[in-house]
């Protein structure tokens, strides 16, 4: 009788459905015991939008002391902060992730300076900061301000022309303090006619795109603050002579960058590459692609950046410096030397064909312990203005450019991306063919396909 038990049917069928529901409950009790202790995700956004950033995972990841991220808010609304604050403690075991509700704590509220919510503070080696913001911006923002400690300044050279710290038309500079400001650097101006030398706070001074010549005095102030470890960016143009946009020559300045080992040819460097036409630039912005490994750009392989109406340069080591290319135009590009006209001729045997060095870096050696100079030099300067920052990657390279100056490495990576704007571009014979498929075609084909299901059923 037991035998013909468990061979009856319905005790088989008993015994598959037993299995198979305890090996079910085996798999999700397993796979909800790993995703509790595993945290993993997958960001299928083009620009890993809901990703941490290489900037936020070298900075967190690499902390050799216990951090505190407190998030204060109403403790119904705890939820709006953990998944971001969650992925911070995922990066590093030293991260600890503390929830106040200032309503049922007020006293850590009032210690923090807690007035709004919601508010990020993140607290490191007895410092305190608070985030701009609830982001990642704003909460790594803390973060490189507790490590840092100290005040750092990016100084802009003013009174010759060049572009604008706070104007925020699309020559301005308003979007680079924006983005030196998530780093933690402050910004101010200087203007070397007014005084002869810069000023001792300037960590790292820029020259963003004369469009007049510096005085002498004003290239010597320049000359004594690198050669005695200072810092400087040279963002300059070529000296076109095209009606009232006329850029001078600046030859001082540029006798300076030649001592030192850059050499900035007078042209104008054209890219050809068909790329530029699809992206919807001409043929005056340069594309690049690849890059040297110099710190600067060694981080960059992947992202393109675009460089408006540049010159080309060489770059090699000179006395007392070590220079390094940064990048070259791509191999279609070519440089004019005809700056006084917009017409120019591709086929002109005097153009000289590319690819060309656009950019370069160099450290001086003053013969002082830890007292090393630094300059950063590139061939145009339109590209770090509002107008063409946030192309691609020109925002990295800005701002890798300034940490490397600063002597910041740990900060050079690929910053966030904003959210992308991919609109679907078409022409008018491609329009007409989407309207044609989607208002007659597949209507067509249903209604053919209803009348075959009707006529084999019939």
């Amino acid at each position: 009788m037991a035998s013909q038990w468990l061979k009856a049917r319905q005790t088989k069928y008993a015994a598959f459905a037993t299995t198979y529901i305890v090996v079910v409950l085996a798999v999700v009790v397993v796979a909800n015991v790993l995703a509790n202790r595993y945290s993993k995700q997958y960001d299928a956004t083009s620009n890993k939008r809901y990703s941490l950033s290489e900037e936020t995972h070298k900075i967190v990841g690499g902390l050799t002391q216990d951090a505190t991220i407190t998030y204060f808010n109403v403790s119904t609304r705890f939820a709006q902060g953990k998944d971001l604050l969650d992925e911070y403690a995922s990066l590093s075991p030293k991260v600890k992730v503390d929830y106040v509700d200032p309503e049922k704590d007020p006293e850590s509220a009032r210690e923090y300076g807690i007035e709004t919510m919601p508010a990020v503070t993140v607290t490191l080696d007895g410092r305190t900061e608070k985030a701009s913001d609830i982001s990642e911006e704003g909460v790594t923002g803390a973060f490189i301000r507790d490590i840092k400690g100290n005040t750092r300044t990016v100084c802009f050279v003013t009174g010759s022309g060049e572009h604008q710290l706070d104007d925020s038309t699309p020559s301005g500079l308003t979007d680079l303090k924006t983005l030196l400001g998530r780093d933690s650097y402050e910004t101010k101006t200087i203007n070397l006619v007014e005084s002869d030398q810069i000023p001792s706070d300037c960590t790292a001074t820029v020259v963003a795109g004369p469009v007049g010549n510096y005085e002498q005095p004003e290239v010597n102030a320049i000359r004594t603050y690198v050669e005695n470890g200072g810092r400087a960016m040279f963002l300059l143009d070529p000296p076109l002579q095209m009606g009232p946009n006329t850029i001078a020559d600046n030859d001082a300045l540029t006798s300076l960058l030649a001592s030192w080992g850059v050499t900035m040819d007078k042209d104008l460097v054209l890219d050809l590459n068909p790329i530029g036409q699809i992206l919807g630039l001409g043929p005056q912005v340069s594309l690049v692609t690849r890059y040297t490994s110099q710190p600067i750009v060694a981080e960059m392989k992947g992202s393109t950046t675009g460089f408006p109406m540049s010159r080309s340069l060489t770059a090699k080591n000179a006395d007392h410096t070590t220079v390094q290319p940064l990048f070259n135009s791509s191999d279609s590009s070519l440089a004019t030397m005809n700056l006084s006209s917009p017409k120019v001729s591709v086929s002109d045997p005097n153009n000289i064909k590319g690819p060309l060095t656009l950019a370069a870096a160099g450290t001086y050696d003053t013969g002082k312990p830890n007292a090393q100079g630094r300059f950063v030099v590139v061939g145009s300067s339109i590209w770090a203005s509002n107008r063409f920052l946030s192309f691609n990657g020109n925002g990295d390279l800005a701002a890798n450019a300034i940490n490397w100056l600063c002597s910041d490495e740990d900060l050079i990576s690929i910053r966030p991306k904003p959210p992308e704007n991919r609109p679907i571009t078409m022409t008018g014979g491609q329009m007409v063919t989407v309207r044609i498929i989607s208002q007659f075609v597949l209507p067509l084909i249903v209604i053919i396909a209803g009348i075959l299901v009707w006529w084999k059923r019939r």
